[in-house]
């Protein structure tokens, strides 16, 4: 599993997603059998993130120092 995806649909969460940017992906098997996924959106005030289609991201590796600097964000 990829821990970076990017946002390729934001219909109905304008405000919560950004079309082509990078969004860090948490781990969540159950979501995962429904066909979801659970991401840190634009509201970080959730640490664990929220639940979204995951038809809305395309998986992404990107390098290692690209992932220590996101992570250390908090993206």
């Amino acid at each position: 599993m990829s821990e970076f995806v990017i946002c390729i649909n934001n219909e109905g969460n304008p405000a919560s997603l950004i079309v082509g940017k990078v969004y860090r992906r948490l781990p969540d098997p159950e979501a995962e059998a429904h066909d979801m996924i659970r991401i840190v959106d634009e509201d970080l005030s959730e640490p664990d993130g929220y639940l979204y289609p995951a038809s809305m991201f395309v998986p992404v590796e990107l390098p290692e120092r690209v992932k220590q600097v996101l992570m250390a964000m908090g993206s």
